[in-house]
């Protein structure tokens, strides 16, 4: 494990019984950066904050946070944490609660937090009970960074918040770093760890799939180009193009004569190659889409052929 490292785990495991939540888990985020931490519901995500905060035990292998213990007082202090399933008292207002915390982590400044509470648009006064879904996350959101944490540890933070409050969510974590914090962001929501990591872990059934950044998960991708071109092409004249996953000529009752023969290509890493091979038919207009980065990550969600397999074994043969 690295010492400098705002997280390092090594072997991370956890089994609850049969059940191996989490099993050899590597990772390495570095200070300063916004981590994405993304899996389907049950992947193991939750299980590795608790294990990284030390409310959960490992079954085998070791964590450091900040270079030390997620156990330790004094580390505590410097984390700021936003569990996915936020339980407050519901007789406590916002006020009580980022005071309590306030002192458990040695005091926070008024000013700071009373502008937060300005830009989430919170009273303090009121009491959590009484508050909507939406607003006792931006409480915890609130509590959560009034002490200006050197890491950041969020899990399915913005869930219940409308749009405008995300987008203010984002702006938020975004000041938070280039003032030096860490984000350690983990969601099942592709969009909003697209938005704001530097790199992202993919986690699958308690085990690391994938460490990328975006913009290497995004030459992984797919992304659609619409040509339109003066000639007539054939799909199959561009087969063997490199990148080139699929040709299609539209028909012309989905095309604008006007605009010329529509060709619908689907291109996975550089578009180069297919619009040199293009070229030749004298190409009047292009559009291209964006990326499907989803795509990508349901790649890394569906069984292996090992374990479709495994499956049909395990369920015998059908009546």
């Amino acid at each position: 494990m690295t010492a400098h490292a705002a997280i390092s785990t090594n072997a991370l495991t956890k089994h609850f019984g049969p059940v191996r939540a989490l099993q050899d888990l590597d990772l390495e985020v570095a200070r300063g950066e916004i981590f994405g931490y993304l899996g389907p519901n049950g992947a193991g995500k939750t299980t590795t904050i608790r294990l990284l905060l030390d409310f959960l035990r490992p079954t085998a292998g070791r964590s450091q946070v900040l270079g030390g213990s997620g156990a330790d007082p004094a580390i505590r202090a410097r984390i700021g944490y936003l569990p996915a399933d936020l339980r407050i008292d519901p007789g406590y207002t916002a006020a009580d609660l980022i005071t309590f915390y306030g002192r458990l982590r040695g005091g926070h400044e008024r000013g700071w937090v009373a502008g937060l509470l300005e830009r989430f648009g919170l009273n303090p006064g009121r009491r959590v009970g009484e508050l909507s879904t939406g607003n006792r996350r931006k409480v915890g959101i609130v509590a959560a960074v009034a002490h200006r944490p050197e890491l950041l540890i969020l899990d399915e933070p913005t869930s219940g918040l409308d749009p405008l409050l995300q987008h203010e969510f984002q702006l938020l974590i975004r000041e938070l770093v280039a003032d030096g914090a860490t984000v350690l962001l983990s969601s099942h929501t592709l969009p909003e760890v697209e938005a704001l990591a530097d790199r992202v872990a993919i986690l699958r059934k308690g085990r690391l799939a994938a460490v990328a950044t975006v913009g290497e998960l995004r030459h992984q991708a797919r992304q659609r180009i619409d040509l339109y071109v003066a000639h007539r092409p054939r799909g199959a004249d561009f087969a063997d193009v490199p990148g080139i996953v699929q040709a299609q000529v539209v028909p012309a009752r989905e095309a604008s004569p006007q605009a010329g023969t529509l060709l619908r290509l689907v291109v996975q890493g550089s578009a180069a190659a297919a619009i040199s091979a293009a070229a030749p038919l004298q190409v009047l207009r292009v559009v291209s889409h964006e990326p499907d980065l989803e795509e990508v990550f349901l790649r890394y969600y569906q069984p292996s052929p090992l374990e479709e397999r495994d499956a049909v074994t395990e369920a015998g043969p059908r009546s």
